[in-house]
């Protein structure tokens, strides 16, 4: 149980976002149309190397972002996946303006749980590792319509687990640590960083990958309610 809590903040990518088709799915589509010759199993394998690299160069940087960072962050992936394109920087702009728009993207099928939690009176709100993109994919969500507050880190210069990011999700909700609850599924970033910044945090973690987690564990989100009876 999580008693005293009067905020929730959701993670999105991962949480209550999951790109739809996946991202080295999208990937590949857009290699082909640009005369690449690879598949998809190199492309899947090549992107998630490229991902955790930037995130190590992140962290290297004390975890510090913006816009710029987070364009540079994709320009970077982009061009480490897909290296034998006719026009990288053509694919690199389709690949970037895919991922603002709503329709490529699919909410969780326990998304309705924020009504739930509205009508107890909690104040929710998302807090993402993202940029001004996600506004325009919040803005075609009505299901995430009962979030109140968005804290996106290319906007407030840091990202999870950074302790910065984390002070500007207790400024938006304009309540101390302990009454914030952050619900993510990454480990490191929402549940150890959470925490780390005096949050409560809830991991959401669907296919059971860290069964050693002591503290609140959810398999789905329609779980939640019953961690925070008030």
């Amino acid at each position: 149980m999580l008693p005293g809590v009067r905020a929730v903040f959701f993670d999105a990518v991962g949480t209550l976002l999951h790109p739809e088709p996946a991202a080295p799915v999208v990937y590949a589509a857009a290699a082909a149309r640009h005369g690449s010759r690879l598949d998809a199993a190199v492309i899947g394998q090549r992107f998630r190397a490229a991902f955790r690299d930037e995130e190590e160069t992140d962290r290297r940087n004390g975890w510090r972002t913006d816009e710029q960072r987070e364009v540079r962050r994709w320009r970077q992936v982009v061009g480490r996946v897909l290296d034998d394109v006719h026009d990288p920087e053509g694919c690199f702009r389709e690949l970037f303006q895919h991922f603002a728009r709503p329709d490529a993207w699919r909410c969780d099928p326990d998304a309705a749980v924020l009504r739930e939690l509205a009508a107890r009176g909690l104040v929710l709100g998302l807090a993402s590792n993202y940029d001004e993109r996600l506004r325009s994919v919040l803005a075609g969500k009505p299901e995430l319509r009962h979030l109140e507050h968005v804290v996106i880190s290319a906007e407030v210069g840091w990202r999870k687990p950074a302790a910065g990011f984390f002070a500007a999700v207790c400024a938006a909700a304009g309540m101390a640590p302990e009454q914030i609850v952050l619900v993510g599924d990454d480990l490191g970033n929402d549940y150890e960083g959470a925490r780390a910044a005096g949050l409560r945090a809830v991991l959401f973690d669907p296919r059971g990958r860290h069964p050693d987690v002591t503290g609140p564990r959810v398999s789905r989100l329609a779980e939640l309610p019953g961690l925070l009876q008030q």
